[in-house]
């Protein structure tokens, strides 16, 4: 009976595979040793396989480890040269949607012609009155010469209205450009008021504008029907108007000088002879306030006359001043 039965070995099952061996596992899933000759443990004690375990340690140091931890761990490459293994994470952007909408004002006012500009402020002016003020407080005043520029342009316009082939003073010509007559002597009207005093101070800026004005109505035809004439006549008269008022401001300030030597009174007698004697009450009005009187030349030229009643005005321009003795006060006497 002992002979058939076989030895059991007396070492528990896991003891059986020897903690000092090296075992490598393969791709496969199996595990080889790394050292051949101890497949089976051995009957040693447990101090020897306590040593054989220290020099199983020494001899893998040796082999593998001791460079590694006898040398100082060298450093990584450079952060740039880096390659992550992650993948980078996509920044979610949020999503715009493309609808429609209106312009901003600045590019809505890019867009808009002088004409439509000045229709919507005009627009915008009749709703808000308070804003109309203050344009008009803030705006820079306008120049002579830019105003008459304006007027130029209403002048163009009219003449351009003209029909080919017709007589320019026909009662058919003038319905065609009947409209742009009317724009025409509205501006005048309009713009004329703010060049006179006191809105205006200066006598030369006055004059400058009212010269010019007044040449543009020299320009106007001469309807056939006297009807159609009216509009030129009223134009006439107002302009006269502002002459006067002009002539008589420059003489207060300066005492007709200005009127003199910058030849305002000649232009205002060729005015005079232009319009058929619509600007007498301005040319009176010069006469006198400057006790001139008129000669071949004008006022103050060769043909003026030096009877008694020169005053002391006269005798300076002359160079006659202090040849007669000058009466002074009630009693008559003389120095």
């Amino acid at each position: 009976m002992s002979g058939g039965l076989i030895a059991q070995h007396p070492t528990s099952p896991h003891f059986l595979r020897d903690p000092s061996q090296s075992f490598r596992k393969l791709s496969n899933g199996k595990e080889y040793s790394l050292n051949a000759n101890l497949d089976m443990p051995s009957a040693s004690s447990p101090f020897q396989n306590m040593n054989s375990k220290k020099r199983k340690a020494d001899d893998d140091l040796g082999d593998n480890g001791g460079d590694r931890m006898s040398s100082s761990p060298s450093p990584g490459p450079p952060a740039s040269f880096r390659v992550s293994s992650e993948r980078p994470k996509q920044v979610k952007r949020a999503k715009t949607n493309v609808t429609g909408r209106p312009l901003p004002l600045s590019r809505l006012l890019e867009t808009l012609s002088p004409d439509q500009l000045r229709g919507v402020l005009q627009t915008v002016c009749d709703r808000h009155p308070d804003i109309g003020r203050e344009i008009i407080t803030s705006a820079p005043n306008p120049s002579v010469p830019s105003t008459l520029t304006i007027l130029h342009n209403y002048e163009n316009s009219f003449k351009q209205a003209f029909p080919y082939g017709d007589r320019p003073s026909s009662d058919y010509a003038f319905n065609r450009v009947r409209p742009t007559l009317t724009a025409l002597l509205d501006a005048l009207k309009d713009f004329t008021p703010h060049f006179l005093p006191p809105h205006e101070t200066q006598s030369a800026t006055s004059l400058t504008f009212l010269d010019g004005a007044t040449d543009i109505i020299h320009n106007l035809p001469n309807w056939d029907s006297m009807q159609h004439n009216r509009h030129k006549e009223d134009a006439y008269e107002e302009m006269a108007k502002a002459w006067s008022v002009v002539v008589k401001e420059a003489i207060k300030k300066g005492g007709g000088l200005q009127l003199q030597y910058n030849g305002w009174d000649q232009r205002l007698v060729k005015h005079n002879q232009a319009s058929g004697g619509k600007m007498s009450e301005a040319l009176s009005e010069l006469k006198a306030s400057l006790g001139w009187k008129e000669g071949a030349t004008g006022f103050g030229g060769a043909g003026a006359g030096s009877g008694e009643g020169r005053t002391i005005r006269d005798q300076l321009w002359n160079n006659t001043y202090g040849a007669s003795p000058i009466a002074v006060g009630p009693w008559g006497s003389a120095f």
